[in-house]
Parts: structure tokens; sequence; C-alpha cells
């Protein structure tokens, strides 16, 4: 393990989500595509892929699915943004934890935090409104990444704005704004940015895979979700 990793595991739990939402109303969720019971779902499409989800966790009496650090999904395959020829190239690693709720679902931020960049990512399948936070843990700098949030998550935003731990920072878009994804949060945790400005890689190539799983943690770490 690395710093960034040994601080997170030993850090108390932290929430993205309304910390009043008990640890038996989140439902793991396995969109990978080895899991057969998505073979007659058209994961290409953000309505019919929201319909499974929201079944999967109305079947198991849950608010919240969640799931997704470094499964090898089908859904990128919909975009030429993720797709390469060469399938060593292929970007369908997801490198975040996924959220799924409804659309305006508040975010808040896990640890004090400021504004490090933010973004309206419009390609398909990306990830619509962005919004990257820089933390310090024990004098370890790292970054948190939330996206597919609603447009206005981003209205009065300014670089180096200091959030504190618990605060809402956004609230979830829909389908019409988010990248067209049911409604979900992408929570992911970076080490080095890289230079990136309200953007990072949140999928990543079979090639690539080795150097994304240490710069970026499994978000789990932190929130400490019963998966």
């Amino acid at each position: 393990m690395n710093a960034l990793e040994n601080e997170l595991l030993v850090s108390p739990r932290c929430y993205v989500l309304d910390n009043r939402i008990a640890i038996n109303d989140y439902v793991a969720l396995d969109l990978s595509k080895s899991n057969q019971s998505l073979e007659d779902v058209d994961v290409s499409s953000s309505e019919r892929l929201g319909n499974f989800i929201n079944a999967h966790i109305a079947r198991h009496n849950a608010k919240v699915a969640c799931g997704g650090y470094l499964e090898t999904r089908g859904i990128y395959e919909r975009s030429n943004y993720f797709n390469n020829t060469d399938p060593y190239d292929e970007r369908n690693i997801h490198l975040g934890l996924d959220l799924w709720i409804q659309a305006e679902t508040p975010i808040f931020t896990p640890l004090d935090g400021i504004v490090h960049s933010y973004k309206n990512n419009t390609n398909y399948g990306d990830y619509g409104p962005t919004i990257i936070l820089e933390h310090n843990l024990n004098d370890v700098k790292f970054y948190t990444l939330y996206g597919h949030l609603s447009l206005e998550s981003l209205e009065g935003l300014t670089i180096g704005k200091i959030f504190e731990k618990g605060e809402q920072i956004a609230t979830l878009g829909d389908a019409s704004v988010n990248g067209d994804y049911a409604p979900h949060l992408h929570f992911q945790i970076i080490n080095d940015l890289q230079d990136y400005q309200g953007d990072y890689p949140g999928v990543t190539s079979s090639r690539d895979i080795e150097f994304y799983r240490s710069n970026c943690p499994d978000p789990n770490l932190l929130l400490k979700i019963n998966l």
C-alpha cells in the first residue's frame, strides 16, 4: 500500500451521500461483462439500464446501488470516446465507485477540501458536470472527483472555494446532462492529478491498469460501505 491508501484505510467512515442513509440501505451492483443477468439488457440505453438498476434496488429493499471499482464493463462500447481498434487500448475498466440513486440527490464532501477545478465534460458517455476537490489528510495531498452532476452544481463555483466535511457540494444530474447514464455519482480518489483540470480518466484499458490501480485507490477505503 502507498501512503494515501494507508491514510484512507485508517480514516473513519466518510460519506458522499446523506449520512442518514443506513449501511444496510446500500446494495452491491455488478455491471461487469461477466454478469449474465445483463445479457438481455440493452446497456447502451440509459433508460433500460436505469430500469434494471432500479429493479435491483427495489428487489433488495435498498435505497442505493453501488460498486464498480476495477470492473470491466460493456457499457462503454456504445461510445467512440472509449473505443480503440487495439483491444489492449480499449478503455473499459472502471476506476471509481458508482452510487446509483435518483437525480437531484444531494452530494456531500467526505472531508474538508477546496475546489481544485470543475468542468462540464460533454463527450457522449463522459462525466457531464464534474467537480474535483483537493484534500490534505495528515500531510498527504490527494483529490476526489465527482462526476455526473447537475448543471446547477457548477453555478457559483470558484477555484479555491472551501468546503467543510459534510457540506453539500452538488446534486446529481439526469441522463440529459450526465453523459447519458441512469442517474448516479461517479466518485473517484486520485493521488496524482497529472495537471488535469475538471477531468481525469475514470475508465482505463488493460494496458494501463497497473498505473491507474496505484494512482486511483479504491474509494471504498474511505466510504467503508459493506459491498
